[in-house]
C-alpha cells in the first residue's frame, strides 16, 4: 500500500517541509558525487553509530568529522540509496505540510528534530554496542506520521494497492493507512533479532510514538485533535 496524496488542504505554504525535502535531496546528490568509497565514508562519519554515541567506540581519525552527538542530527539528512530517499520524501511530502500547518514553521522545525532524536534513542538504547550506522529521515518523518494520525485520522488518503500484476487506486482514512503502517513496523521489529538488519524499525516506532506525544504540546491551541476531514470525495 503506497500513499500518493491526501485530500487535506493547508492554509499556509509549508516552507519547512519543502526545505527539508530539498536538503535531503541535495545531501544525497553530494553523497553520490563522492563515489562508492566516499559514499560509505560519509555514512560512517555522519551517521549515528550507537557504540560511538553511547559508548567508548571511536572512529578512525580520517572519518571523524563531527562529534558523535552531532551525528544524531546529521544522520537525518543522509540516505542509503535512491529508493530510501524517495520513500521518505514521499511520506514527508504528503503528510508534512498539514503537520507544519498545525503548529507553524518554527515549531515544526523543533518538532521534527525532536522526533528524530527520539527515533535515534529508541533504536540505539536497546543496542548500545551496535556498530551499524543509522541514517535516514524516516525516524523524524515517523513522528510526522504519528502527529498526523492524531490530528486528521479521518482525512482521505489516496493509496496505490498492488494486486499481483494489477494495481488499484483507492481512498482510505488516514487512521487506516497510518495505523497499518505502524503495525507493520511493530511486526518487523519483532521479527528482527538484536536490532540487526537494514531497516531501523525501532527508530520508526520511537519516532511515531514521539510524534503522538509531542503534537498536543506543539500544535496551535485552536487546532483540534481528531479533526474531521476538511473536504472529501
Amino acid at each position: 500500500m503506497i500513499p500518493l496524496r491526501d485530500d487535506n488542504p493547508t492554509s499556509i505554504t509549508p516552507f519547512v517541509t519543502y526545505a527539508l525535502i530539498a536538503a535531503c535531496i541535495l545531501v544525497f546528490l553530494w553523497q553520490m558525487s563522492l563515489g562508492e568509497k566516499g559514499f560509505e565514508a560519509a555514512v560512517l562519519a555522519l551517521g549515528v553509530i550507537p557504540a560511538a554515541l553511547l559508548g567508548d567506540a571511536r572512529l578512525p581519525p580520517e572519518l571523524y568529522l563531527v562529534p558523535p552527538v552531532a551525528t544524531v542530527f546529521s544522520s537525518m539528512f543522509l540516505h542509503g540509496g535512491f529508493m530510501h530517499l524517495a520513500g521518505n520524501m514521499l511520506y514527508l511530502w504528503i503528510f508534512g505540510n498539514n503537520v507544519e500547518d498545525s503548529m507553524g514553521h518554527t515549531r515544526f522545525v523543533i518538532f521534527y528534530l525532536l522526533c528524530g532524536v527520539a527515533a535515534v534513542l529508541a533504536q540505539a538504547l536497546p543496542n548500545p554496542g551496535s556498530t551499524i550506522p543509522m541514517i535516514g529521515a524516516s525516524g523524524a518523518i515517523s513522528g510526522v506520521l504519528g502527529a498526523y494520525l492524531l490530528l486528521f485520522p479521518r482525512a482521505h488518503v489516496l493509496v496505490l494497492i498492488p494486486l499481483g500484476v494489477f494495481t488499484r487506486l483507492i481512498h482510505l482514512p488516514a487512521m487506516f493507512v497510518l495505523g497499518f503502517w505502524f503495525v507493520l513496523q511493530l511486526i518487523n521489529s519483532a521479527l528482527v533479532e538484536g536490532g540487526q538488519g537494514g531497516v531501523a524499525w525501532g527508530a520508526h516506532i520511537g519516532g511515531f510514538v514521539a510524534g503522538m506525544i509531542l503534537i498536543p504540546v506543539f500544535k496551535y491551541r485552536h487546532v483540534r485533535l481528531f479533526a474531521p476531514p476538511r473536504h472529501g470525495e
